[in-house]
Order: structure tokens, then C-alpha cells, then sequence
């Protein structure tokens, strides 16, 4: 179980890329981060399942 201190470090990190992004006009980098998102959870989701293999052909 997280504590509160690491909470905050993660959702400070958060913060810091939302406002780089905000600064630099980098928005291109919004839906990368969203589909590596996605595909880690979809990793992390399916871990052992029978969906392993079609997972792997991605890569």
C-alpha cells in the first residue's frame, strides 16, 4: 500500500508534465502519453492471461 508521500511524488510528476506541456506547447505528447497508458494497463491487466500471446505480437 502507497503511503501519502509517494502518492504525492506521483501526482506531483503528473503535474510537471501537464505543465510542461501547457508551457512549451508540446500537445503532440498528450495522446502518445495516453496510448502508453493504455497499452501499460492493458499489460498490466491482462498479465497471465489467456490474452498473452495476441499481446506479445504487438511488440
Amino acid at each position: 500500500m502507497p503511503n501519502l508521500k509517494q502518492i504525492k511524488r506521483r501526482v506531483s510528476i503528473v503535474a510537471e508534465f501537464w505543465d510542461f506541456m501547457k508551457t512549451r506547447k508540446k500537445w503532440w505528447l498528450a495522446p502518445l502519453f495516453f496510448i502508453f497508458l493504455l497499452l501499460s494497463l492493458l499489460i498490466v491487466l491482462t498479465q497471465g492471461s489467456a490474452l498473452a500471446p495476441f499481446i506479445y505480437t504487438l511488440f
